[in-house]
Formats: structure tokens, sequence, C-alpha cells
């Protein structure tokens, strides 16, 4: 039997082939087995990283939660007002489009009161309140706004995964009359 070629193993390189696994056959296939199968390692090597499979699906609702913030940010740069609402609306739906299992496994962290995974979900969060400041809402009023939105964009990216808009409509066009609807709202 021929040895196993050395793999640089580190969260990183771990959190992505995780995150191959799950956009491609679901979160709930990232099992330790099936991340070290990927690797071409054994299952006890994974343990120098993370305690067990809670571990593992923690880092990855983690890691999951940074790589979206990164393309939020990315679409953020340079506009504001409804042209920012729009490119982060856009972004956030891309990213569940791309990382279908990534995008679920930012949901389904072991502890949504971890606070690691809490500091993660609040960059996004802050991030939001940030493009949302064109508009004057303070305290509460700017927390409603932000769950609106993810609750309009969390609700599209799932219908769209499930299949919910077969007929023949663009997809974003639709998604771009809502976030113009929802902009709207918000000055009353």
């Amino acid at each position: 039997m021929s040895p196993r070629p050395k793999v640089a193993l580190d969260l990183t390189t771990i959190l992505e082939a995780a995150g191959e696994i799950a956009d491609q056959h679901g979160s709930v296939e990232v099992t330790l087995a099936n991340l070290a199968k990927k690797l071409n390692i054994r299952p006890p090597s994974l343990y120098n990283h993370f305690d067990g499979l809670s571990g593992l699906r923690k880092e990855l609702a983690i890691y999951g939660l940074g790589q979206l913030y990164l393309v939020l940010a990315q679409a953020a740069i340079g506009v504001s007002g409804d042209k920012a609402v729009i490119a982060l609306s856009k972004a956030y739906v891309q990213f569940a489009r791309i990382h279908p299992g990534l995008y679920e496994a930012t949901l389904l962290a072991p502890d949504p009161e971890d606070e690691e995974v809490q500091q993660k979900g609040a960059k996004i969060v802050e991030l939001t309140l940030r493009v949302l400041q064109a508009y004057e809402l303070e305290g509460d009023r700017a927390i409603h706004a932000v769950r609106g939105l993810r609750s309009i964009l969390h609700g599209f990216s799932s219908l769209e995964q499930r299949g919910g808009f077969k007929m023949a409509l663009d997809a974003d066009e639709s998604l771009i009359i809502i976030i113009r609807a929802f902009l709207a709202g918000m000055g009353d």
C-alpha cells in the first residue's frame, strides 16, 4: 500500500474542503469521515483542529459567516443609499447560489449562542446597519430594518434553492423589485 501524500493541514484548508463538500452534497454530508476522505487523511487527524463533529460544524458556520461578510462588504464598497442596499442584497443571494451548503452551514451552528458565532454574525449586522445609515434609522427601528432585510434575503434564497421560482421570470429582477418595495416602505 502506498503511503498517503503529506497534506499541509491548517484550519483554513480543512474548512475550504468542508465548504466544498457542503456546496456539492449539502451540509449534512459534512462529516469527519467524509472530510478526512476528501483531504486524504485519517479522521483522528481532524481532532487536532476541533472537537468532533460539533466543533467542525461550529468552525464551518464561523467560516461561512466570515466568507459571507467579505462578499457583502465588497459589494457595499463605493456605493450608498438604494444602490448599496441593492448591491448588498444581490451579493447575499449570489453567495447563497454559489455556496448553498456553506450558506446553510451558517444557519446550523450547533450553538447559535456561541460567542464566536455571535461575533461573526454581529459583523454582518453592523455592516448592514452602516449600509442603512443613509435612511437615518436609529435604535430599534434600524435593527427592525436589518431584520426585515435579512428575512427577505434569506426567504428569497431559501425559496430559490428549493426550486420555488420555476416561472419564466428573471429571479434577479424579482429580487430588485422586492428590495425597492422594502426601501420604499422604510419611510413609513
